[in-house]
C-alpha cells in the first residue's frame, strides 16, 4: 500500500500521476509535504514541471480539452481526497476516451461533477458576496472559501475593475490575488491583515451598514429567507456583519457562529 506526499500543486500532483501510471501503483492516499505521517509507506515525489506539462496536454490530445478541463476544475474542489477520484478519472480516460467524462451513472464521475456544482456556485455567490475596502488607493478584501476558487475569481475582478488596484486574500487557502490595472497574479501568503482605514473609508463602511440595517421592514423580518439570499456561511468577512477593528484585525473564522447569532435586516424583496 502506498501514498503519494507531493507539495499540493496541481503539477505536483500530475507529476504524481505520472509516477503512478508509468509504475502501475494504485496509491490508498495523497498527503501533502505538511500532513502528519501516514500508515502507509509514502512515496515522496517532487513535481517535474515537463512531465505534468506533457501529461496535461495528453489529457486534452488523448482524451479531449472538456475533460482536460475537468481534472484542472476538479482539483479546486474540496472533495475530500479529490486526488484518487481525479486519478481513476485519468487513467480510464486515457484508456476509454471522452465517454468516461460522459457516463453520469458512474459514482466516481457523480461525484466530481456535484463537487463541481457546488464549488461553481460558491464561485457565483463570492462574485456578488465579495467586500473591498479602499486602503490608500488599493481595493482590499477578504474570503474564506470551502473550494479553491480565488484562480476562478481573479479575471473576474481583474476585469471588472481593470482600472484599480486589487489585493483579495484567501484566509483558508493562504494566497492572495494582487492586480493592477488588470495585471494581475496569485501568490502563496501565509497571513494578511487589512490594516486601518482613512476616516472616508470608515465612513462609507458606516454608511453601508447602517443602509443594510434600515432597510428592512420590521413587520416582514424573515431570517430564514435572508438567509437564502446571504448565506451565513459568508458573513464573517462582510462589511455588514462586522466592526471596523474586526475586519483590520483579521476575524478568525472560528467566531462566525457568532455573527450567525446576530439580529440582522431583511433583504428587500424577500416576502414575507
Amino acid at each position: 500500500m502506498t501514498a503519494y506526499r507531493y507539495d499540493g500543486t496541481f503539477a505536483g500532483f500530475l507529476t504524481c500521476v505520472w509516477d503512478a501510471l508509468e509504475r502501475k501503483i494504485e496509491p490508498v492516499e495523497f498527503l501533502r509535504f505538511d500532513d502528519e505521517a501516514s500508515l502507509w509507506e509514502a512515496r515522496e515525489m517532487s513535481t517535474d514541471e515537463g512531465r505534468a506539462k506533457r501529461l496535461y496536454a495528453a489529457l486534452a490530445r488523448r482524451v479531449s480539452p472538456t475533460f482536460q478541463k475537468l481534472i484542472a476544475r476538479g482539483f479546486l474542489t474540496c472533495l475530500p481526497q479529490k486526488e484518487l477520484a481525479l486519478l481513476e478519472l485519468i487513467r480510464r480516460g486515457l484508456r476509454e476516451g471522452d465517454r468516461v467524462r460522459q457516463d453520469l451513472s458512474d459514482p466516481v464521475v457523480a461525484r466530481v461533477n456535484l463537487a463541481l456544482t457546488k464549488m461553481w456556485t460558491e464561485w457565483d455567490h463570492l462574485k456578488g458576496f465579495v467586500r473591498f475596502s479602499d486602503l490608500d488607493g488599493i481595493l482590499a478584501g477578504e474570503i474564506e472559501p470551502k473550494n479553491r476558487v480565488l484562480p476562478l475569481l481573479a479575471p473576474h475582478f481583474a476585469a471588472r475593475y481593470s482600472g484599480e488596484r486589487l489585493a483579495l486574500y484567501d484566509r483558508t487557502y493562504h494566497e492572495i490575488f494582487l492586480s493592477d490595472q488588470g495585471r494581475w497574479n496569485i501568490l502563496p501568503a501565509e497571513d494578511f491583515r487589512m490594516g486601518p482605514a482613512g476616516t472616508e473609508e470608515r465612513a462609507f463602511r458606516a454608511m453601508w451598514r447602517k443602509y443594510f440595517q434600515t432597510i428592512a421592514i420590521e413587520g416582514r423580518i424573515n431570517p430564514k429567507c435572508q438567509s437564502t439570499h446571504m448565506p451565513k456561511r459568508y458573513r464573517h468577512v462582510m462589511t455588514e456583519f462586522l466592526t471596523d477593528e474586526e475586519m483590520e484585525t483579521g476575524l478568525p473564522g472560528q467566531t462566525a457562529r457568532a455573527l450567525e447569532e446576530r439580529p440582522t435586516a431583511q433583504t428587500p424583496d424577500c416576502g414575507a
